[in-house]
């Protein structure tokens, strides 16, 4: 639907609202009844400012220019992304910047760095990819779902009926971490941000970033050399495809396949693909920005995944293994951190991912990946402190909560303690 068409619908829905729908009598006179209420009503939502919501919304597992990278704000606004920088033209194409969004590839064999010593730039970036994405719509290895009548039951309440179809289309026609053929020139894309349609449209599924702490960290190649005063922070922001085809979301502390490639992780380089809200892509977010207030300056709380972000957002805190009492505890082996390479690989993380490592001791630098991120955070010139208390396993990326949904202890392994 075009944001024209939403806003004609909710007019239309307003103006054939009844209003005896809300206590008014014939002749458009409040009942006492329904003054009261509205009296109620009003003292209900009295507030100390003239906010009266606050609403969040957490753009999950993508970045700001995958959404927004070509939005052009209105007259008297401004916008910091791939269009305003001249990284890409309005249609989608090269722009005379390119080549500050250009990617590399890069080696690491022995200890874990955020900023690896020697890159190579990519001519061609690896192929985007179709990553675990359904081939065709399934009832029993969901999304996309096969019947409108399940999708019915497990969103019930949750969309629209009107949306509802959404969730049985989409599907990729293509074997999983093959490469994604819908996107045009996959094969031979250049080093930077691609777009995504129209090939593939916004209703296809495709392949997820990953989105892991020490992943984000490499990926963002974080370098006090590099600073400038336009970029204090030194965060070169060009190892996106790299970071994805080497770890992508984790090793589960299992070896290295055998014929590990660039296609092993299933990813590629799909953290560059953008959507292009010129030609009408991300309908229902564009009208919001361009009704409401739109956060190209945001930064996530944490350098990791959704999870700890969630607490962040809602905590400005971390949170950490516990005996279950609150008091800190040591995690088993398998559920730390450990983003040194495997012998013999190049970036494959020790220990890492959604069934394996999610905590790191960062109060100890001796700790796999912990050193050098604080030393990077003290090479800044207002040395940010890490605050973390001694012993204390902090939560990284995402597991599972410690209770679900009717209050019992969730009891897998994977699990945040209670």
């Amino acid at each position: 639907m075009k944001p024209t068409e939403i806003g004609s619908k909710l007019k239309r829905i307003v103006a054939g609202v009844s209003l005896a729908c809300f206590g008014f009598s014939a002749l458009g006179i409040p009942t006492l009844a329904a003054a009261k209420q509205m009296d109620d009503d009003a003292a209900q939502y009295r507030t100390a400012t003239p906010i009266k919501h606050l609403i969040v919304i957490i753009g999950e597992n993508r970045t700001f220019d995958h959404v927004f990278g070509a939005y052009r704000p209105p007259r008297g606004q401004t916008v910091a992304n791939l269009l305003s920088k001249g990284i890409i033209n309005a249609d989608g194409s090269p722009g005379p910047n390119f080549a500050l969004a250009a990617q590399y590839s890069a080696k690491v064999t022995s200890k874990y760095t955020p900023s690896p010593a020697t890159k190579t730039p990519y001519s061609v970036l690896p192929p985007p990819l179709t990553g675990s994405a359904n081939t065709n719509a399934s009832d029993t290895n969901p999304p996309p779902l096969a019947s409108l009548s399940l999708a019915t039951t497990v969103e019930s309440g949750a969309l629209l009926p009107m949306d509802l179809p959404l969730l049985t289309t989409g599907a990729t026609g293509l074997p999983k971490h093959s490469v994604d053929t819908r996107i045009a020139n996959a094969g031979n894309l250049p080093s930077g941000p691609f777009p995504l349609t129209p090939s593939l449209t916004d209703d296809d599924y495709a392949a997820s970033p990953v989105h892991r702490f020490y992943q984000a960290w490499q990926q963002s190649d974080c370098n006090v050399a590099y600073a400038t005063p336009a970029n204090p922070s030194g965060c070169a922001m060009d190892l996106f495809p790299w970071v994805e085809v080497t770890v992508g979301a984790g090793s589960n502390g299992k070896p290295q396949p055998a014929g590990f490639n660039d296609q092993s992780t299933g990813e590629g380089s799909t953290a560059m693909g953008f959507y292009n809200v010129n030609n009408g892509d991300a309908p229902y977010l564009t009208l919001l920005a361009r009704t409401y207030s739109m956060s190209d300056n945001y930064h996530q709380g944490v350098q990791g995944g959704t999870g700890a972000n969630h607490v962040m957002i809602g905590a400005a805190d971390a949170v950490y293994y516990t005996d279950g009492q609150g008091h800190p505890a040591t995690p088993p082996a398998n559920q730390i951190e450990n983003p040194d390479p495997q012998p013999g690989t190049n970036n494959f993380y020790t220990q890492d991912g959604y069934s394996g490592g999610s905590y790191s001791d960062c109060s100890d630098s001796a700790q796999p990946g912990v050193g050098a991120i604080v030393d990077y955070l003290h090479s800044l010139p207002y040395h940010p402190k890490p605050n973390c208390a001694p012993g204390t396993y902090y939560l990284l990326n995402n597991y599972n909560p410690g209770y679900n949904g009717d209050g019992s202890v969730n009891t897998s392994a994977f699990t945040i303690p209670p």
